[in-house]
């Protein structure tokens, strides 16, 4: 097999008709250029150069060889300039994929701070998988999914509670807890309970709720039903934002909003925490695990980390 630096010697011969100038150009012993060259023609089994009194000059094969070397050489040279771009946050893309209260917010805010600092590289919001955020991300499909425990506790291998701060690996992903959320009420701002600060459950038991896709939904219903003393009663099914709200405020019933999508609700919409409390769900971003994790999946991680800190002051 040839090598690169063969290769350039052959470059350096053509280009300057002789043995001692190629090796002033490489910094090398004009022995070393001559058996250098004597060492590629026994590979190749053909003479590259013709040699004489005045200097060498490339053979008909010398000239084919020198043509596949500059290709080589200038191929290797961009592949060095493309992953240095890589490195350097240049170029390249990032693929993500959220939930809607997710995006309501904190995504695009996320991919605006992203543009601004990394503008070469080339950012897409892609639709959540079905089949899951982890076969995304173990697939290469996506390269940062924003998901939260409950839709980690549906996948079978399951996850389990970490701290705020621990990185978490499940297989070949990697979970990055960001944040957990103390799930709102939402209320009609005419309703009778609006104008408390804090609203006891039991005092929505007769209330007609808002059930939305996984996982803006109303969560783990067994723990809602002990909160209430009662199952939920659900009256309406809708997986869009806006619809939800539009329900919420025209008193059709009342639902549960993550306080990241707060600043995105309706006016004429309340947002109460509930007492007590209902279990908090937990935000994750998922991603591959280094070293197969790419730079600007880790620029976007700490990003989400910036954003939810300046949430929590």
């Amino acid at each position: 097999m040839l090598d690169t630096w063969s290769l350039r010697v052959l470059v350096e011969v053509a280009a300057r008709g002789s043995f001692s100038a190629a090796a002033e150009a490489l910094s090398m012993t004009q022995p070393a250029v001559s058996r250098q060259i004597g060492g590629l023609e026994r590979r190749v089994g053909v003479r590259l150069f013709r040699r004489s009194p005045r200097g060498v000059s490339p053979t008909p094969a010398g000239e084919a060889a020198l043509a596949h070397a500059l290709e080589v050489l200038d191929g290797l040279r961009n592949m060095s300039a493309r992953l240095a771009a890589f490195r350097d946050l240049e170029t390249g893309s990032l693929r993500m994929s959220a939930f809607p209260s997710a995006n309501t917010v904190l995504v695009p805010e996320a991919i605006r701070r992203f543009r601004g600092a990394h503008p070469g590289v080339e950012i897409t919001l892609v639709r959540h998988d079905p089949a899951g955020p982890l076969p995304a991300i173990r697939a290469g499909a996506v390269d940062v999914a924003l998901v939260t425990g409950w839709e980690l506790y549906a996948d079978p291998e399951r996850a389990r509670h970490h701290g705020d701060t621990t990185t978490v690996g499940l297989d070949d992903v990697e979970l990055t807890p960001l944040l957990d959320e103390e799930l709102l009420v939402a209320l009609p701002a005419a309703h009778r309970l609006a104008s408390r600060t804090r609203i006891r459950l039991t005092d929505l038991a007769g209330e007609a709720w808002i059930e939305g896709a996984f996982p803006d939904c109303l969560g783990p219903l067994t723990e809602l039903t002990e909160a209430l003393g009662a199952p939920p009663r659900v009256g309406f099914f809708c997986d869009d934002w806006n619809g939800k709200q539009a329900l919420v405020s025209s008193g059709s019933g009342i639902t549960l909003v993550p306080p990241l999508a707060r600043t995105a609700v309706r006016r004429d919409i309340v947002l109460r925490p509930t007492e007590p409390a209902l279990p908090p769900r937990r935000l994750y971003a998922v991603t591959a695990p280094p070293p197969h994790r790419g730079p600007a999946a880790e620029a976007m991680l700490g990003l989400l980390g910036e954003l939810i800190a300046e949430y929590r002051r």
